[in-house]
């Protein structure tokens, strides 16, 4: 019998290698930009009918899961984007109306195919359709993840990493390491690491682009339970660096951008030696 736990569902490597979608021939390109587009738009949802960022949060996760035990050749990413966000609103306790979802969603796909806004019509047909789609996808996530929709999100602990630490006064640092958890929930991070090591790795990446120097005797990332290794590999295998160049060229900090490639050439020494180096 297996035992119960509150910590997030993580997946294999076998399941991260060869996903349903894989196994549909749909290519990864395409796969990872239709995952990024369905968290997009459920981000864009919730910001627009006023939830929590636990809500959108938690539905960007329960999406990324569920697409890992079924393809997207067989379930839309509309109608498992309004699924997810729906359940999400139930599951932390900040409900949302199906109408106002309905017509959110069907905004947002409008302007996203640059169709001219028209409301829908409360008895119409495409409203009935696609109130029918979302209860059938909220029970499609459920039946797919067995039921298992408890997310733990890295947000409270990050805060709380930020005390210990005394960062939280820093200029930048909360609000950065803050960025980079809502940017990384467009990628496939959060059911691949614990929130602790994600937590960390934010406040990891803050720091050495503020060039902030943090404990390392003993290392400040064994008091929270994390493994450096996975730290560096959360960094590196999620889009935070491309995030932060397009920041450089945006604001054209030249300086900034330097930080950038002095805190990736310390990943890149680390997996080359596996040995920690830290700023001077």
């Amino acid at each position: 019998m297996s035992k119960l736990s509150l910590q997030n569902a993580i997946l294999t490597y076998e399941q991260l290698e060869t996903t349903p979608s894989k196994k549909d021939n749909i290519p990864e390109e395409l796969e990872d930009e239709l995952r990024r587009l369905g968290c997009d738009f459920i981000q864009s949802a919730g910001i627009v009918l006023r939830l929590p960022q636990v809500a959108m949060a938690t539905a960007q996760v329960l999406f990324q899961r569920f697409f890992y035990v079924a393809s997207l050749k067989k379930f839309s990413v509309r109608d498992i984007g309004m699924g997810a966000l729906f359940l999400a609103s139930k599951v932390s306790e900040s409900p949302c109306k199906i109408r106002d979802l309905i017509n959110v969603y069907n905004y947002l796909i409008r302007r996203y195919r640059n169709e001219p806004n028209e409301p829908l019509e409360y008895l119409g047909q495409v409203f009935y359709e696609m109130k029918d789609a979302l209860v059938i996808a909220e029970m499609q996530i459920l039946k797919k993840l067995g039921f298992n929709v408890h997310v733990q999100l890295p947000y409270g602990l990050m805060v709380n990493y930020l005390k210990v630490l005394e960062l939280t006064d820093h200029e930048t640092i909360p609000q950065k390491a803050w960025g980079y958890l809502n940017d990384s929930l467009r990628t496939n991070v959060y059911v691949c690491y614990q929130p602790a090591t994600i937590a960390c790795a934010v406040i990891w990446l803050a720091a050495r682009i503020a060039q902030v120097k943090l404990p390392t005797s003993p290392p400040w990332w064994e008091l929270f339970e994390a493994e450096l290794e996975d730290i560096l590999y959360f960094i590196e295998l999620s889009f935070l660096f491309a995030h932060l160049l397009f920041e450089f060229v945006f604001d054209n900090l030249v300086n900034t951008y330097g930080k950038y490639i002095q805190a990736y050439h310390e990943i890149v020494c680390y997996k080359a030696t596996f040995k920690f180096t830290s700023f001077t």
